[in-house]
């Protein structure tokens, strides 16, 4: 069954229909089902109507990236709202730690296309602040855990000489276990197994960030 093509689109409601059935197609089957004709099949548009907004697939690509990584960011926030602000500066500060961990590694599973399409085009950090990858906050997922890294520095429960690169250490592990979960062994785990390693992995990430003071 063909798609019928819409003849007129107001000023930029092409370039969001284009961008809707591109993310769409990702959630479903990740960074590589992105092509260009399908979704000028799926916004029912000629093909070379994409090129009106996108200079090529790789573009696309990278507008549907930013969109991946505002809805893990968004995940992220939800998981800080419910966490809320402790009954302390430091018990806080630990909360958001790990609704940083717990929101990204939940999205991971929930939304497995997307996670993989987030990171599929980063170039480098100097993209992890850009406001179309922002969730409501105005803040990227990148962002979000390195202000949660700065309350735990503020609150005293990390070591100021642990704080630089102290992002790398923990996104490294959280994204890896996600990986795992996703793709990897560890994917014939249940729901509840894998929400429980998690945990526990992020445990290990709050234990290896210690305090002024604290034994190497």
């Amino acid at each position: 069954m063909s798609i019928p093509k819409r003849k007129t689109y107001r000023h930029g409601d092409l370039y969001r229909a284009l961008l809707d059935a591109a993310t769409e197609l990702a959630r479903v089957g990740g960074p590589t089902a992105v092509v260009l004709r399908e979704v000028t099949r799926q916004a029912g548009v000629a093909p070379n109507a994409a090129y009106r907004h996108f200079a090529d697939r790789d573009a696309l690509l990278q507008a549907v990236c930013a969109v991946a990584q505002a809805q893990l960011a968004q995940a992220i926030e939800a998981e800080w709202a419910v966490a809320g602000s402790g009954s302390n500066a430091a018990d806080g500060a630990r909360a958001h730690l790990r609704a940083v961990g717990t929101g990204y590694m939940r999205f991971a599973r929930a939304e497995p296309g997307l996670f993989r399409t987030a990171f599929s085009v980063h170039e480098d950090l100097q993209k992890a602040g850009t406001p179309e990858m922002a969730g409501k906050s105005g803040l990227t997922p990148f962002q979000l855990l390195s202000s949660a890294l700065d309350e735990l520095l503020a609150a005293g429960v990390l070591a100021p000489e642990r704080r630089p690169g102290a992002e790398f250490l923990a996104w490294s592990a959280v994204h890896g276990l996600s990986m795992l979960l996703i793709d990897g062994p560890l994917r014939v785990l249940d729901a509840q197994q894998a929400e429980a390693i998690g945990q526990r992995l992020i445990d290990m990430v709050e234990l290896g960030l210690p305090a002024a003071g604290a034994g190497r």
